[in-house]
This record gives structure tokens, sequence and C-alpha cells, in this order.
């Protein structure tokens, strides 16, 4: 039972250390990453030393950035030549496009794509983190609530900031409820009512981005231990298969589940937008 977490828990917990294969301890060794001196700042105690999981998140921005700009690079390439472009620039390019017109576009609404940038950076992003923690000896750094709840209130800036440049004053409307078609005693009740609901809504859908992101890309990971966890259990030569076909298979869904995560983290980044955008209507 004790070599049983170094499977699969190392994938989604953060630490000090990065895992590399190596001929000892089980094909399964740890380098300790640098440790920096804390800084105090008031009362709190800040500790900026790098962990597992900033590696992997460092990794997965160098990996989207290559690709990204091999695939533009590619594609210029052919377009300079007169030719369309093809294989894996014509792949990227299918993805891109799809994404920004029929889910960007299309739910941000008219004239939204200074959007297009910021949300097409976020799928791919989390895509490449989500594929890196299946990798042998990666980390899935999106199973980390830290990690999600970041992305999701840079989306709620980036959302309360739509809603101030497309309502301008009308902002307000947003935040404090006042129905213009009441009566003055009217209005103000509903204003005590209704004005904690709207604030508190705001903070829902960063809230609701930050954990769905995060027990998607969790919960695969405690499943396959679990299952390979039962060969533990019984601790019998025959049981193997069942749990090891099992977790396969799991695995094979995982990597469905990181391209969904990505879209749909994406999706509603531009529901949202869309949705604060348009509520002057």
């Amino acid at each position: 039972m004790l070599a049983q977490p170094d499977i699969i828990m190392p994938h989604i917990t953060d630490s000090h250390a990065i895992d590399y294969p190596c001929w000892s301890s089980r094909f399964f060794c740890e380098a300790e990453l640098p440790r920096w001196a804390p800084f105090h700042l008031g009362g709190l105690t800040i500790d900026m030393s790098p962990t597992k999981h900033v590696v992997w998140l460092t990794i997965a921005s160098v990996l989207a950035l290559v690709t990204l700009l091999m695939a533009a690079r590619a594609h210029g390439r052919h377009s300079t030549a007169g030719r369309a472009p093809k294989g894996f620039s014509n792949g990227v390019e299918a993805l891109v496009l799809y994404l920004r017109d029929e889910v960007i576009l299309r739910n941000v609404g008219p004239h939204g794509e200074r959007y297009v940038p910021f949300v097409l950076t976020l799928f791919f992003f989390i895509l490449f983190a989500n594929i890196l923690g299946l990798i042998p000896y990666g980390s899935t750094a999106t199973g980390n609530i830290a990690v999600t709840a970041t992305l999701a209130l840079i989306t709620f800036v980036m959302i309360e900031i739509a809603g101030m440049r497309a309502l301008g004053k009308g902002y307000i409307g947003t935040v404090i409820y006042w129905p213009h078609d009441m009566p003055l005693v009217t209005k103000s009740l509903m204003t005590i009512i209704m004005t904690p609901v709207e604030i508190i809504g705001k903070f829902t859908k960063p809230f609701a981005l930050a954990i769905r992101l995060f027990a998607n890309m969790t919960a695969g990971h405690v499943i396959v231990l679990a299952l390979i966890g039962l060969i533990f259990t019984f601790g019998s030569f025959w049981v193997i298969p069942g749990p090891f076909l099992m977790a396969t298979g799991i695995m094979i869904l995982e990597v469905f589940v990181a391209f969904l995560q990505a879209y749909v983290f994406s999706l509603l980044a531009s529901v949202f937008i869309g949705q604060i955008r348009s509520a002057h209507h």
C-alpha cells in the first residue's frame, strides 16, 4: 500500500521537488527545487520559491507559445507560396478558426474580436497544462485549486472590464439593481433585496470556473488511484487485469477530458463576457 501513492498522487499534489525517472527507488526519483528565503509583508510571510506546479505551468506556457508560433510561421510560408496550409499548421488553424467563430464571437457578441486573443490564450494554456498531467512523471497543475482560482480571477477581471467598456456609466446597473418601471417604494425594496444577489452572482461565476476545472482534472486521477489500489487491496495476481484495463480506459478518457475542460472554460468565459456586454438590453 505504501507504493500506491507514488503512482498517481504526484500527478495532482504540489511539492518543492520535481519527479524524474531513475533506476533506483522503483524508477521514481525526486530532485529538490531551489528554495528562496521568504519575505514578510505586514503580518504575512510570502514564500516565492518555485514548486512542481510552477515548473509545469512554465512548461505548458512555453509549449503553447512554441506550438502556436510554429503553426503561424508554417501558415505564413504556405500563404507566401500561394498554397493552402497543410498538416500541422492546417490543424491548428482549423482549431483556432472554430474557437474564434463558433465559440468566442458567437457568444461575446458584436465587435468581440478584441477578446479573441484572451480566450484563445486561456484555451491553449489550459489544454497543455491538462495534457502534461497525463504523461509519466508529469503533474496536473490545473488540479491545484490555487491555479484554477487564479485563472478564474483573471477571467473575472476581464469580464468586468468588458462590462465597463461596453456599458460605460450603465455598468453600475450590473452591481446595483434599480428597476426603472416601478414606483419609488417598490424600487427601493427591490434594490435592497436584489443588489446583494447581483453582487453574489458576479462572484459565483469565477467560483464555478475554478471549481469545475479543479474538480474534473483531479477526479480522473483519483479514480485511477482507486482502481490501482484494488490490486494492493486484494493482493492477488488474478485481480490485476481488471483494474489495469479499467485504469487504462480512464486514462484514455482523461485525454478527452483534457480537451473538453479547456473548451468548457473558454466557452464559459466567452458566455460571461457576452452576458455583461449585453446587460443593457
